[in-house]
């Protein structure tokens, strides 16, 4: 049984994605199913780092060996809300 999902997406990645899916001859629906799908393993999540979409990108972001993950996310949410 299918069942409609609202997802809050930015309006320029919704336009590319839709592109995207023209150019495969595919539905935007089908392609975010069959994302999840892959992440989703008989009821059991598949770790992100395990799926094709994030093994692509390993290694495409270098941090610097004191990066504090934490810290950076604190500044930056203070910047955007504060």
């Amino acid at each position: 049984m299918n069942t409609k999902l609202t997802l809050t997406i930015e309006q320029t990645l919704i336009e590319k994605a839709k592109e995207y899916a023209k150019g495969k001859g595919r539905s935007l629906s089908d392609i975010v199913e069959n994302y999840f799908k892959v992440i989703v393993k008989e009821g059991d999540v598949v770790k992100i780092e395990e799926t094709p979409i994030a093994d692509s990108l390993r290694g495409a972001f270098k941090a610097p060996k004191d990066f504090d993950y934490k810290k950076e996310l604190t500044k930056s949410l203070n910047e955007k809300y504060l």
